[in-house]
């Protein structure tokens, strides 16, 4: 007490203890092991969120190693052999790749006639769906109802059933010609012509315009109706606003759905399988790559050069690809561009 504090006659009020510095220290201390703590809990947390992670990704792992990567490996080790599903493959080199493009005149009339069907199929079923969408597109009733009963073939299309029954329609005694024989005209067996038996196929895959269309319908239904009714103020007529409007927004749903038909018509096969009987006649006029690719394979049992086939398709494929986006930079137009 200091003689100020007696004098006044009060008591000098206490003051706290400094802390030393080794007290200071202390708190310190247990906040940074608490940090490390949390920081082991956390990082055991994510190992195990990683393995439970890893655990389920396991199964499309060995989907992807044992029943893709494993056999595109071994077909491409096959197609430099002479294996024939009978006995053992010994190495050719390059002589299946040499003979199917110098010696083997059904190898070149198979690609003729596939690029035939993907060329005429692809876009009268494209300009099809696109124009039954727009149709769709103009607010019909029940347009759930219509969505879902056009989309049902190309559900079906792909199927033995189909196929078999598009032989029945187009046959001598068909629907088809039953039809025609109302007006008159005598019908022919059409699947069993040279002439006419490709252009069924094509007729069939034109049918299977479902997938697309409901595509189309998506984008038709994302541009927007301020467009349309600006341009009908200017004066624009029907056919100007598909030409100024419609087309070039949904050129990006073109592009998509074209890459994605083309991919699938090179792989046809079913269609031309019951339709033709398995081996691609009448003379071999519905001789599609993937059926001869089936003959040569599993008929044949020449499985060597079946691989080199099937190679040869995947680098088609992989080309058009890379040609149709390269290309589309010059006509698919995104919003964004400028």
């Amino acid at each position: 007490m200091t003689l100020r504090s007696a004098a006044s006659g009060t008591a000098e009020t206490p003051q706290p203890p400094v802390a030393s510095p080794a007290g200071a220290g202390a708190p310190r201390r247990r906040g940074r092991w608490s940090g490390q703590g949390r920081r082991r809990r956390a990082s055991s947390r994510a190992r195990s969120q990683a393995w439970t992670a890893h655990l389920f990704l396991a199964p499309w792992f060995v989907g992807l190693f044992a029943i893709t990567l494993g056999p595109m490996i071994a077909s491409l080790y096959l197609s430099f052999t002479d294996y024939s599903l009978l006995s053992e493959a010994h190495w050719v080199g390059l002589k299946n790749y040499d003979t199917m493009f110098t010696a083997d005149d059904r190898f070149t009339n198979s690609l003729r006639v596939t690029t035939t069907y993907v060329v005429v199929s692809v876009p009268l079923q494209l300009a099809f769906a696109l124009g039954l969408a727009m149709a769709l597109d103009r607010g019909l009733r029940g347009l759930s109802f219509y969505r879902s009963v056009f989309y049902l073939p190309s559900l079906l299309g792909g199927s033995v059933a189909i196929s078999i029954l598009w032989r029945k329609i187009f046959g001598t005694d068909g629907i088809v010609n039953t039809f025609l024989g109302w007006f008159g005209y005598q019908g022919q067996g059409w699947v069993t012509s040279p002439d006419t038996a490709l252009w069924t196929l094509i007729v069939l895959h034109v049918w299977t315009f479902g997938a697309p269309m409901v595509i189309f319908l998506a984008g038709l239904r994302q541009i927007p109706r301020s467009l349309y009714e600006a341009a009908r103020v200017d004066g624009a007529g029907r056919l100007r606003q598909f030409r100024s409007i419609t087309l070039p927004l949904l050129t990006p749903i073109i592009f998509f759905n074209a890459v994605l038909e083309v991919i699938k018509s090179f792989q046809s096969f079913t269609q031309s399988f019951v339709v033709s009987g398995g081996n691609g006649g009448p003379v071999d006029s519905t001789l599609f790559y993937t059926l001869y690719l089936y003959i040569k394979g599993f008929k044949n049992y020449e499985m060597g050069y079946a691989a080199a086939m099937a190679w040869v398709l995947l680098l088609i494929i992989a080309a058009l690809t890379a040609v149709n986006f390269l290309m589309s930079r010059f006509w698919v137009f995104y919003g964004d561009d400028r």
